[in-house]
């Protein structure tokens, strides 16, 4: 009798242990650092496709969009953080909020599907934003651009989902070298940085864009392979980011995966390994 107490006992402290870890894991998520894993291409070569990183939500303060969300959908799980934190939703504020800098790279989640997204922030409230002929000009005057080397690389399916990438010497064969101008972008702040070119496209010329109060402008570094403000969340593109939808902002690589999986361990890429991001 003593033995099977004593086993049960067991038991109980191993569970009180496990729930304990749990909502240790979920404080500190919540509070502190959120893990983002780069599932595409679209902020090359700042991220790539593979790389590890962890967010910090200290950055802009906290609102709803700080609680984590789970979605899982081959085991169907799909926990929202409207569905912890809704009640936190709705006025576009933040406790301890601290507004981004421009040329942040910041994770948030999507006005409409509520995904995390990461981009980097270009345009601030009251700004207006527009592309000509591929060049970002900010409250009408065009940003510094300093062509840089051609940015190559395999032309091969990358990261989980097999994504193939785009290339400025036209499609080419798997196995084949894929490349892409690159520039070094220079914003009004002094924030310096690499975006890629692939070619002319509708995205290069743009409307101007007149950025509302409480909310920014997101653009990615891989210009022409990215879904961005440019168009409208409910057009599928993101549109105007609140900013209670900022989660936090991300300051370095821990280490990245070229393979189809972070566990395999012999497919990491050895100089990415806390890497600042810029």
């Amino acid at each position: 009798m003593a033995s099977e107490s004593k086993k049960s006992g067991g038991i109980v402290e191993t569970i009180k242990t496990i729930v304990y870890a749990l909502l240790i894991a979920g404080v500190f998520r919540t509070l502190f650092f959120q893990p983002f894993w780069i599932p595409s291409g679209s902020m090359k070569e700042t991220l790539l496709i593979g790389d590890f990183l962890f967010v910090n939500k200290m950055s802009y303060g906290y609102s709803y969009a700080s609680c984590p969300s789970l979605y899982l959908p081959a085991v169907g799980i799909d926990i929202d953080a409207k569905d912890l934190c809704g009640w936190a939703d709705g006025d576009n504020s933040r406790l301890f909020g601290s507004e981004p800098d421009r040329g942040d790279v910041a994770v948030f989640r999507h006005p409409v599907t509520g995904r995390d997204f990461i981009k980097r922030v270009i345009g601030m409230p009251g700004d207006q934003i527009q592309m000509i002929r591929g060049v970002l000009h900010i409250n009408g005057t065009p940003v510094e651009l300093d062509q840089q080397p051609d940015f190559v690389e395999d032309a091969a399916p990358q990261g989980p989902q097999g994504l193939r990438p785009r290339c400025a010497n036209g499609p080419v064969g798997t196995g084949g070298t894929c490349i892409k101008e690159r520039f070094e972008e220079t914003l009004p702040n002094g924030r310096s940085y690499s975006i890629l070119n692939i070619g002319n496209q509708g995205s290069d010329n743009t409307p101007v864009y007149n950025v509302p109060e409480g909310h920014y402008f997101m653009m990615g570094d891989n210009r022409d392979n990215s879904s961005d403000s440019r168009v409208p969340s409910v057009a599928g593109g993101v549109g105007f980011v609140p900013f209670e939808n900022l989660i936090g902002k991300a300051n370095r690589v821990m280490f990245s995966s070229a393979g189809n999986s972070m566990l395999f361990f012999w497919t990491w890429r050895g100089d990415r390994f806390f890497e600042k991001i810029e």
